[in-house]
């Protein structure tokens, strides 16, 4: 995201949808404040970890219950 964003405005926001939804996700957000701002004001991201994370669970959920750690394993270092 651009270094640009006003996160006060942001923020306010927030808080004031959560006024009228006290359950829904911009409560949750509201909650969570600092991390949505850091979220916005940091260049970095962790999507390409995630990404990896989910290639890994899904080899995983593929190989359940077929084979043995070791074919998984040489299967695991083989995509990557």
């Amino acid at each position: 995201m651009s270094a640009t964003v006003d996160t006060s405005v942001l923020a306010v926001g927030l808080f004031v949808r959560s006024a009228y939804q006290a359950d829904g996700l911009s409560s949750k957000l509201g909650r969570e404040r600092e991390a949505v701002e850091a979220a916005l004001r940091e260049p970095w991201s962790n999507g390409q970890v995630e990404g990896h994370v989910s290639r890994l669970k899904f080899l995983k959920r593929q190989m359940h219950g077929r084979v043995s750690f070791k074919l998984l394993r040489q299967r695991v270092l083989k995509a990557a």
